[in-house]
């Protein structure tokens, strides 16, 4: 068995797809691992440690990618490396269906199996597969950080001689693994937090951290679906909701918003007249950037001065800790193939009985499979 690891030709992508770790265990499970050249340089792993740990090194995506039989990559592959997958090949990688459902057809049309890790099923058996969870979780953190650099004033109380500074008032909207985490770092960074999310089973978390929980009282309604994803929630609630926010963002210092709905747009949380009511020097980190944003003021990859409020809309957030981001989305991709392979015969065999591959796979046999993407019901 061959596996590829070529190197990520998405422009500000410093993450690899394999560690020097993951190496090892892959070429345990019988693979041999070629991986491009400088492949890991963003993620400060040299192709020296790729070759410690087993791998081969090849010159080119081409020549990682030819007769590979399974390829991990991180944002999926561009029409030159897709061209030089082999047919019935397997492609495991953050494949933004959704978003880019152009490329989905071409993977159809390469005849391979695509697999969006993103669409991992929420199962307890496939939590150490999930790169949602692994990547968000970085992403949190790292926004909790970036806002603080940005803020002019510090986030903990401090007392002094020359007089008391007061602490950072935090606002994170969505209480998901990003949320959760950028909660637990402003938190030990000394800031009074605070958090709202549609899901009323938030609300313990939350607390558990040391947030204040902000939520309309709502006896019908709540905004969880099944596999434990927010959904859209009514008109009515979202009008009670912002009116909430609104008065409670006044007072807030550095507001992180981290909701996204799948297949959707990310919602509108933080309005231009919100932006208006904030105190001069407040931040705005958009975590939804990407999707369309939580706030209509933020551009993917600006930080955009409005209303004397900095709107910060870095993308790719996860990808600022790169080595912790390719380390834990290695190990996602690990342990998903894992129980793929069929160890006497060291051979790689799609169980398409076993929820993490039907969760995941959008293509097979040239044809778009997902029921998300063609209306079938799961």
């Amino acid at each position: 068995m061959k596996l590829a690891i070529p190197k990520e030709r998405t422009a500000g992508e410093p993450r690899v797809a394999a560690s020097a770790e993951t190496v090892k265990k892959l070429t345990g499970l019988g693979f041999d691992v070629v991986v491009e050249t400088g492949a890991g340089a963003g993620s400060h792993i040299s192709d020296d440690v790729f070759k410690e740990a087993g791998a081969t090194i090849a010159g080119s995506s081409a020549d990682a990618i030819k007769d590979a039989d399974a390829v991990f990559a991180v944002r999926g592959l561009d029409d030159e490396q897709l061209g030089a997958m082999k047919k019935g090949a397997l492609l495991a990688a953050i494949l933004n269906p959704y978003g880019d459902k152009e490329r989905v057809q071409k993977y159809a049309d390469a005849g391979i199996v695509a697999i969006a890790m993103e669409f991992m099923p929420r199962i307890t058996r496939a939590q150490s597969m999930d790169v949602l969870s692994s990547q968000s979780n970085l992403a949190g953190y790292k926004a909790v950080l970036e806002g603080a650099n940005a803020f002019s004033r510090a986030m903990p109380m401090m007392m002094t001689a020359a007089g008391t500074v007061a602490p950072a008032r935090v606002f994170v909207f969505g209480a998901g693994v990003a949320g959760l985490q950028a909660i637990a770092t402003a938190k030990r960074l000394g800031a009074i937090v605070s958090a709202t999310d549609v899901r009323r089973a938030a609300g313990e978390q939350i607390e558990s951290l040391g947030g204040t929980f902000i939520m309309v009282e709502s006896d019908d309604e709540d905004g969880e679906t099944a596999a434990g994803y927010a959904k859209e929630m009514s008109e009515d609630y979202k009008r009670r909701q912002a009116e909430l926010v609104a008065e409670h963002i006044k007072k807030q210092d550095i507001v992180i918003t981290t909701a996204l709905i799948p297949g959707r747009a990310a919602p509108v949380l933080v309005t231009e007249d919100m932006v208006k009511s904030m105190k001069p020097g407040s931040i705005i980190i958009d975590l939804a950037v990407e999707q369309g944003g939580n706030c209509p003021l933020s551009k993917p990859g600006e930080t955009v001065v409005a209303h004397g409020v900095s709107i910060i809309g870095m993308t790719n957030m996860a990808g600022r800790i790169p080595v912790d981001a390719s380390s834990l989305y290695a190990k996602n991709l690990l342990n998903f193939i894992t129980p793929q392979i069929d160890q006497e015969a060291k051979s790689l065999k799609l169980d398409w009985e076993d929820e993490t591959v039907t969760g995941t796979a959008l293509t097979r046999d040239g044809a778009i499979i997902h029921p998300a993407l063609t209306g079938e019901t799961a």
